[in-house]
């Protein structure tokens, strides 16, 4: 079993690799790229964040004010503008009436075909690496991460599968699967704040997570502070829940391990430390 690090990019998660590939082609046509504004769990408005300042691009990110405080106070740093909402799905709706009002482009975390090519990139990588992969487990929340994972897969290794991992307090994949069509669903409190959250009905991802992904598993509150705690007892990695979820799948038995090549993502590390203080406590 392998582990793919994403926990190592510089803003922490994976979300840096959707965002930089998003302004580096927004800013080969100015006209398109005079402001952003985006709804965000924290890594996404932290990474699009970095990405914009270096380009020179304003931006406004619309953030659940619950959001671990490391994520929040990294946007701060950044100088962009942070505005805080109710939970994600107010902040995907509050930052969606902002570009209705022409002030900025809306950037979804999620749904954007640049977004989701940027995390595909993990899926290359993983591949590059290790041709004989029969399995990459992803964390999902909106489904960018595992679509880019998914389609990357498709092409250039049909035979892997391609498992998602929602946890229950926030699963609507697996309610929407089961109804034929997005639904929405009740979000309860979950470790893994950065999953958290509806779909937007408009999404590109739900068809693709129908298409190319093989299956849809989740995990407890429980079984993901036991993965994020042995991740740092046994590997010394810090993962945030959202991160840990494929490993929380796998030491609970979702997912059937023997004599199986798996590689799990760990998509995010941004999780505050009084939070990995009562895990390890």
């Amino acid at each position: 079993m392998l582990l793919k690090l994403e926990t190592l990019q510089p803003t922490f998660s994976y979300k840096i690799r959707g965002a930089f590939n998003l302004v580096e082609r927004l800013s080969a046509d100015r006209s398109r790229a005079c402001s952003l504004v985006t709804a965000s769990a924290g890594n996404h408005g932290r990474a699009l964040a970095r990405a914009a300042v270096d380009a020179g691009i304003p931006l406004t990110v619309y953030v659940s004010e619950h959001a671990p405080r490391t994520k929040l106070d990294a946007i701060r740093a950044l100088g962009v503008q942070l505005r805080p909402a109710r939970d994600y799905d107010d902040a995907e709706r509050l930052a969606k009436e902002h570009a209705r009002r022409g002030e900025a482009t809306f950037v979804s975390p999620y749904s954007h075909p640049d977004v989701i090519a940027g995390a595909g990139t993990i899926g290359l990588e993983i591949l590059d690496e290790r041709s004989d992969i029969d399995e990459i487990i992803v964390p999902m929340g909106g489904g960018g991460l595992i679509s880019g994972i998914a389609i990357a897969a498709a092409a250039a290794l049909p035979a892997v599968a391609v498992t998602g991992v929602e946890v229950e307090a926030s699963h609507p994949f697996t309610q929407s699967r089961a109804a034929g069509r997005i639904v929405p669903v009740e979000v309860k409190p979950t470790l893994a704040d950065g999953l958290a959250g509806n779909l937007d009905p408009e999404t590109l991802t739900f068809t693709i997570v129908e298409r190319l992904v093989n299956r849809i598993v989740t995990v407890r509150e429980p079984e993901l502070r036991d993965a994020m705690r042995g991740l740092i007892e046994h590997e010394r990695l810090v993962a945030e829940g959202a991160g840990a979820v494929g490993v929380a799948a796998v030491l609970a038995g979702r997912i059937e391990t023997a004599g199986r090549r798996i590689a799990i993502v760990l998509s995010g590390a941004n999780v505050d430390s009084s939070v990995l203080a009562q895990i390890l406590g």
